[in-house]
């Protein structure tokens, strides 16, 4: 059916959520506004979420994908610069870094922790010329992107022939004690703790908003393939604890 091969040409990380919005349409603008209402205390909850992951964790996910001193790096949807934070430690040089994200209060966030430069954007149209960056890298947001393959091939064109990618997320346990428990965490306690911490309602609804996309989001196989479909190579994900997923691939030399 040509409907459904438009659909597997042009993934969604998840289908609509209409618990929050009602339509594909209308998930940019609520994401946006969630993401700015509760930017303040994101880094606060995030170490809950993160099941205490951490930084370690990130620098060493950015070192084994390849990241090294003397490239350029650009982190996709930023947010308050956890991973970037890392990406400059490893690089040695806030210059070489570069951080877009579509949410202004994201961004007003990253720039109290960050001298590099940030840029308001998305994913899936970055205002860079092609082949600007070495290294590009996403941190815990590939399910707020409205399409895969439109987004991957713009991280393809960005980067430098060689260049290399890596998509940090959390995914779904595949079995059912592990699911129960993630689920009973990070849908339950985490964003009980948000709203406890200090974060409010605002924050309760986007760690819950979190947990229901992780819940809803396409399997690796799917994301893999959309890597493919887009012309990026070598593509792999890596899993930690059944959780944590490191999805790697580089651009064509």
């Amino acid at each position: 059916m040509p409907g459904a091969l438009a659909d597997e040409a042009r993934p969604v990380p998840h289908p609509t959520l209409t618990e929050y919005y009602q339509n594909a349409e209308a998930r940019d603008g609520f994401v946006r506004q969630l993401f700015d209402q509760a930017a303040g205390s994101y880094d606060q909850i995030n170490t809950a979420f993160s099941l205490g992951s951490g930084a370690w964790y990130r620098r060493r996910a950015l070192w084994q994908a390849g990241l090294r001193p003397g490239q350029r790096m650009l982190d996709v949807a930023i947010g308050t610069g956890l991973v970037a934070r890392e990406g400059v430690r490893i690089l040695g040089r806030p210059e070489a870094v570069t951080g877009i994200d579509l949410s202004a209060g994201m961004l007003a966030e990253a720039r109290q922790n960050l001298a590099i430069s940030l840029i308001r954007g998305r994913a899936e149209a970055l205002p860079f010329a092609d082949g600007s960056f070495d290294f590009l890298s996403m941190g815990y947001a590939l399910r707020h992107v409205p399409d895969l393959v439109t987004a991957f091939a713009e991280y393809r064109r960005v980067l430098r022939p060689g260049g290399r990618l890596l998509l940090l997320e959390i995914g779904r346990p595949e079995g059912p004690l592990a699911y129960r428990a993630a689920r009973f965490y990070l849908g339950r306690v985490v964003p009980a703790l948000s709203r406890l911490t200090g974060g409010g309602a605002r924050a309760g609804l986007m760690m819950q908003y979190y947990w229901d996309t992780i819940d809803a989001c396409v399997p690796p196989a799917t994301i893999l393939q959309a890597l493919r479909t887009a012309g990026l190579e070598g593509a792999r994900c890596e899993t930690q604890l059944g959780l944590f997923r490191a999805y790697m691939a580089e651009r064509p030399a």
